[in-house]
């Protein structure tokens, strides 16, 4: 499956629910922030250690895969709603940050 596939069955899985009229830009931000709270709670009171063993832990591991997951479904349907191509966003951003952020010397 790619981007576009998982767009499109997006697209799908909120008309079978009739769910078009409640995914306006605004509510999809504002469950998105819903959604990367519930991934900061997971993180927020672990050690450095801790969190960069987070997909070790087995009791944490399926927490942090599902809020990933649903911070990455809103991200999608939020970009799908309003035109976006997530790649071509990204693409453009790492360009604008490599103008800003010139390579380390070595």
């Amino acid at each position: 499956m790619n981007l576009d596939d998982l767009i499109q069955r997006l697209r799908e899985f909120a008309d079978a629910r009739d769910w078009e009229p409640f995914h306006t830009p605004k509510n999809l931000v504002m469950a998105l922030s819903g959604e990367v709270g519930e991934l900061t709670a997971l993180f927020q009171w672990l050690t450095p250690e801790e969190s960069a063993g987070a997909m070790r832990d087995p009791q944490l591991r399926p927490e942090v895969l599902d809020e990933i997951a649903d911070v990455t479904l809103y991200l999608v349907r939020l970009a799908d709603m309003l035109g976006i191509d997530l790649i071509e966003a990204a693409n453009a951003k790492i360009d604008r940050n490599e103008v800003r952020f010139p390579r380390a010397q070595k």
